[in-house]
């Protein structure tokens, strides 16, 4: 019986495979209908068009290049009249700018020829794991985007469409603004969100450690080794790994992560073979990746691997009217946390918060409303329970910190809200917070010890 023939008799089909070459399409089909999935064929692009007029799939796959047209036409073509239709790119060995072109008009993901099958079913499972699109953004546990201007919608936009492909994505904006958040949105708006998120501050690893954290190791592999480890990107497979700040990476490491990335495969630190794992790569920083690429403090070859969409994060201060819907969204989290009462602002607390330039952004804000929370002793937070004169003027990094043994400066409040706000933003990793501030650990410490905290 000929691969036509058991097609036509499939019950349902799944999926629409469109290649000039029959060996090809054959290989697909056969590969296809031993996961369940019937199929249905094309040569052409005017064929394509034809059998997607006709019926509903659940998955495309097209040649790059094709006798009438090529792979990127469809994909505009499925993008504008089928936008729930996950559509996949097969592309030639080495035509990876190509792939990448495709993913940024809205391709799903992309295999290359000669078409490894595990790939294959790695790239079909995902790709039927989709769900329709939703009118809001929204992740699992009612994570969603909290606020109504232009640029927070165009923002849900994004992330609604990056949620529906593989490709890697490079999350850019300040300190303070949610990239975390947003990583952890697109995963669970996407095909792996019931696979495990696996995040990571890039800049809180000790150098020494990076290739055991992300690739694992094997016992007695170094001294303290007793047992086997399982890396990074073992944790993350068939999920997402976040590489939050990925700036930080040593030039070292960079290669080796580039490799990762390229062949799906990682080896344990003392293995002697590799493992393949199934990721997602998100990464963020604060940092322009291109300036230090032209510094040549990180890898063009990565930056382009991790770089094929950007997402930029609005700053806080672009978005002021989303403020109110912030602060109540905080102050409500707030309350369920604490048992209480939700407290309101008063009008003259709003203003000052719509006024503020908010150099931490939106964690500023949540840092804000928790003093205010605290300090207040009514149901109504007022501009003065804020107390935002003494944040004036702050920059993300701060006072000019060098002269870390000057008592005066030590003890002003402002220096403890600064060193506490990039402790905060570096997960209490007090080297990395050190570098932030521009002074050195030791000047960290002496500060922390004064103030009882070491």
């Amino acid at each position: 019986m000929s691969v036509s023939d058991r097609r036509n008799r499939s019950a349902s089909v799944d999926v629409l495979v469109i290649d000039d070459e029959e060996d090809i399409r054959e290989l697909l089909e056969l590969s296809l209908m031993r996961m369940g999935l019937g199929c249905d064929a094309a040569g052409t692009v005017a064929e394509a068009r034809t059998l997607l007029e006709g019926r509903r799939y659940r998955l495309c796959l097209t040649d790059m290049r094709l006798p009438d047209g090529d792979g990127l036409e469809l994909v505009e073509h499925i993008q504008r009249q089928y936008p729930g239709l996950p559509v996949a790119v097969i592309t030639a060995f080495g035509s990876i700018e190509t792939a990448i072109r495709a993913l940024k008009v809205g391709a799903f993901d992309f295999v290359t020829k000669p078409v490894e099958l595990k790939a294959l079913r790695e790239l079909v499972t995902h790709a039927l794991k989709l769900q329709a699109p939703s009118d809001e953004a929204q992740g699992e546990g009612g994570r969603k985007l909290i606020g109504t201007s232009a640029a927070l919608a165009q923002l849900r936009v994004q992330v609604e469409k990056l949620a529906r492909n593989q490709a890697p994505v490079f999350i850019h904006g300040e300190s303070g603004t949610g990239k975390e958040v947003i990583a952890r949105l697109i995963h669970s708006l996407g095909a792996r969100a019931a696979a495990p998120f696996v995040p990571v501050n890039c800049g809180a690893i000790s150098p020494e450690l990076m290739e055991s954290e992300f690739f694992g190791h094997r016992k007695g592999s170094f001294t303290g080794a007793a047992t086997d480890k399982e890396g990074l990107f073992q944790a993350a497979n068939g999920g997402t790994l976040f590489l939050d700040e990925v700036g930080e990476l040593p030039l070292s490491m960079q290669v080796k992560l580039l490799r990762a990335i390229q062949e799906r495969a990682v080896r344990p630190v003392g293995a002697h073979a590799e493992e393949s794992v199934d990721v997602r790569i998100l990464s963020a920083s604060h940092r322009d990746l291109a300036q230090l690429v032209n510094e040549n403090r990180f890898r063009q070859d990565l930056y382009f691997r991790i770089n094929v969409i950007t997402l930029r994060v609005p700053p806080l201060r672009e978005r002021p009217e989303d403020i109110p819907d912030l602060a109540a969204h905080v102050l409500g989290r707030l309350a369920e946390r604490e048992g209480g009462a939700v407290r309101q602002l008063s009008p003259d607390a709003l203003a000052a918060l719509s006024r503020h330039s908010f150099p931490g952004n939106v964690r500023e804000l949540e840092n804000l409303l928790e003093r205010a929370c605290a300090l207040c002793e009514s149901d109504q937070i007022t501009a003065a329970d804020l107390d935002l004169q003494q944040c004036e003027g702050l920059t993300q990094t701060g006072l000019d910190l060098d002269t870390g043994e000057d008592d005066d400066v030590a003890d002003s409040d402002d220096e403890r809200i600064n060193v506490l706000r990039a402790l905060d933003e570096n997960r209490w990793n007090r080297s990395a917070a050190a570098r932030q501030l521009g002074m050195t650990l030791r000047q960290l410490r002496y500060r922390l010890q004064k103030w009882g905290m070491d």
